[in-house]
Parts: C-alpha cells; sequence; structure tokens
C-alpha cells in the first residue's frame, strides 16, 4: 500500500474555521443523556447520529438486562427530559450496537432490528403512531441515513441462508430493492475471496450507506451456520467493498476492515489509525492525519461540516490513566487535537461483546453523543461546546 504524504490535496472538505478544535478545548460540557439511574443507556453505533435531524430528541436504548442484551428502544425530548418507550421487550446480538436502532425519514421513523425465538427481523417505527411495520425477517439491518428513507438489510451473518446480497428498504415506497449481489463480489474480488474465505460461500454484511446515498461500504461474511449468533466465531468477517448505486458496480475494495466512516463528500473513507482513503482510488491508498496521537481500538468519525474528527480509545499516550479510555477530538486538517474526556471503561453492560464509546457527532456539529461504561451501568454522554 503506497503512502500519500499530504492530506489536504486529497481532501475536498469545507474548511469552516482556522482552528474548530478551540471549540472543544474549554468550557464544554458533559452530562448523561438521561438523568434516570440504575439502567444502561446505550446509543447504537459510531455510524448513525442518536440525536434527531432537528435536534430535539435523542434516541437509545434502555436495559435493566446485566448483559444489556434485553430492553427498551426510546426516545427522550432535549428540552423537557419527556422519554417515549418506541418499542419494548427487545432482544439484540450483543450490547456493542444494541438493536441498531436508527432515525429514518428525517425523524419520522425509527428502524432496528431484533430477534425473537431465534428468528431475526428489520423493523421500522412510526413515531407518530408508533405504529410498526416489519420490513423483513431473517435479515439484520446496516445504518442509512437519518434524513433519508433508504434502509440497507443484509441476511444474518451466521447463517444467512438465500439472503447473501444488499437489499434496500425504501420508506416512501415501502420496496425493497436487491443493489449489490454476492455473485458481483466474487466476480470481481475472486482472488482475494480465495485468500481470505478458502472457498467458503460468502455474504454481505454490515452495509452502510453514503451521506448522498448514492454509495455503499460493508465487509464480507462466510457464516459457520447454526443458530449461536452470540459467538465471536460465528462467522468470519473481513474486507471493505464500497458499492456505487448509479454505476450499479463495485468501484473499490481493500483486505481490511478497521472502523472506517464516510466523510460529508460521499467519496472518502476515514478509517481506525487516522488515515483516509480515496474511494475512487484503486489501489488502496491512504494518507494520514498528520500530527495527531493514534489511540488503539478507536472508533472514528467525522464531523457534517467536516472539520473535526472524533474518536474513542485507549487514552494512556494522550494523558489519559493507564487502562482509561477516552474520547479524542481533532483537525480534519491535522495538528491540532484535544482529549475531551477520559475514563474506565471496565463496567457497564456484561455482552459477550463489550459496548465501546462510538462518538459522533451531532448534525450541527455541536454535540457529541458517546458511551461510557465505568460503573455499573453503561449510561449514554452528551459533550457540548459554548
Amino acid at each position: 500500500m503506497k503512502f500519500v504524504a499530504a492530506l489536504l490535496p486529497l481532501m475536498a472538505l469545507p474548511v469552516l474555521a482556522d482552528d474548530p478544535v478551540a471549540a472543544w478545548s474549554k468550557g464544554v460540557t458533559i452530562k448523561p443523556v438521561s438523568p434516570i439511574e440504575g439502567r444502561h443507556t446505550t446509543h447504537s453505533y459510531y455510524l448513525t447520529n442518536p440525536e434527531s435531524p432537528d435536534g430535539t430528541r435523542v434516541l437509545f436504548f434502555t436495559s435493566t438486562d446485566p448483559q444489556g442484551h434485553l430492553g427498551e428502544i426510546r426516545m427522550i425530548e432535549r428540552a423537557t427530559g419527556k422519554e417515549t418507550v418506541l418499542a419494548d421487550n427487545i432482544h439484540t446480538e450483543d450490547a456493542h450496537r444494541v438493536a441498531c436502532q436508527q432515525w429514518l425519514s428525517g425523524g419520522k421513523r425509527v428502524a432496528y432490528h431484533e430477534v425473537i425465538d431465534k428468528k431475526w427481523r428489520v423493523v421500522v417505527i412510526d413515531v407518530a403512531t408508533l405504529a410498526k411495520t416489519v420490513i423483513a425477517e431473517n435479515h439484520q439491518v446496516g445504518f442509512g441515513r437519518p434524513e433519508g428513507d433508504l434502509v440497507p438489510m443484509y441476511g444474518c451473518h451466521w447463517n444467512p441462508g438465500p439472503y447473501r446480497d444488499l437489499e434496500v428498504w425504501d420508506a416512501s415506497t415501502g420496496k425493497t430493492t436487491t443493489y449489490a449481489k454476492i455473485t458481483e463480489v466474487e466476480s470481481k474480488y475472486g482472488d482475494w475471496l480465495q485468500k481470505e474465505f478458502a472457498g467458503k460461500p460468502c455474504s454481505i454484511f454490515f452495509p452502510v450507506l453514503s451521506p448522498d446515498l448514492k454509495r455503499a461500504f460493508f465487509k464480507v461474511s462466510a457464516g459457520n451456520g447454526g443458530d449461536n449468533y452470540m459467538s465471536s466465531g460465528a462467522s468470519h468477517r473481513q474486507g471493505t467493498v464500497v458499492y456505487d448505486f448509479e454505476k450499479a458496480a463495485c468501484i473499490w475494495q481493500r483486505n481490511q476492515w478497521g472502523h472506517p466512516a464516510w466523510t460529508p463528500d460521499s467519496k472518502h473513507i476515514l478509517e481506525a489509525g487516522n488515515i483516509i482513503f480515496d474511494v475512487a482510488d484503486n489501489p488502496a491508498r491512504y494518507a494520514r492525519l498528520k500530527d495527531v496521537p493514534v489511540l488503539s481500538g478507536t472508533h472514528p468519525s467525522v464531523s457534517p461540516d467536516g472539520t473535526l474528527m472524533v474518536t474513542d480509545g485507549a487514552s494512556k499516550n494522550v494523558g489519559g490513566k493507564d487502562g482509561e479510555w477516552g474520547i479524542q477530538v481533532a483537525d480534519m486538517k491535522g495538528g491540532k487535537w484535544v482529549l475531551l474526556q477520559s475514563f474506565a471503561q471496565s463496567g457497564g453492560a456484561r455482552s459477550w461483546r463489550r459496548n465501546h464509546p462510538h462518538p459522533i457527532f451531532s448534525a450541527d456539529s455541536k454535540r457529541i453523543y458517546y458511551n461510557v461504561s465505568d460503573g455499573a451501568f453503561t449510561r449514554l454522554m452528551v459533550a457540548e461546546r459554548q
């Protein structure tokens, strides 16, 4: 892999301030999203913003189960603290992404997945009426965009059966369309698949739509069959593939999957290690943010205004205590960064797959949401700049 020394020529993101990190360096308030104690409160992942597009509500999963596997999907009004249960008795795969709950249709709907008697389904809730629509069975949900109507789905990674392709449900039409097919991935990247998966049947796993809804990246999975999804060995998952909906083709591939995230221009992917890829560039070359310390275990994402990144990870090398995790904000131009908070991450939900902070910005780039597991319960926190 060839290293590209300069980041700025590669990135075409807007610059709104000379020092966007400064606003996160002092006067930041940090508090739990909900003041109610005695339960886990968790947002699903670093790839979806738990705050509604209009900024008035926050979506999260609550659980009193020690493992964090069974609970409710709730939304809370930011102004009043009023909580509404959108769905209850939700069984999940783990506490790492819980129900993959996410806003849809500009905040009018919420999508999530759940398992009932070992059978998975994807569900969409109308927030106004609380009416539920099961949009797919024997599927799990990837991540779409809160402002959009599209829900990406895939067959269960450990045993997908016939559901091995990328499918997308459209809330505006109620129709499901198959886009990227595993046969197309096999045709284009067969040598890599043979080397990585040794000829085992594969499926598309964990699709994530780009901000402009024109592309998706996903992993490839080779399941081990059966119905035991609560195991790190349930499937072998690796690689990153980008599919372009307008071109109806796979356009980019990388042998590894770290923790990728789209940049706001939908043309680049930010990865763990503070590296960034141009998905029009094959082979997969990268540039690295200069002079920004790299945390281990990171889940990076970019602010919607394109000026900052936020990530989590072991914080000792940036001022945290041994064993702590931290939330780091950095300038996408490189150089400037700040450790927002450092905390113990050894408590919280006792899931077989542990929860991580998974930080992400609000739509206006003024707040950062993340999970903290520094005690008996995992708590969803929000940091807000002045």
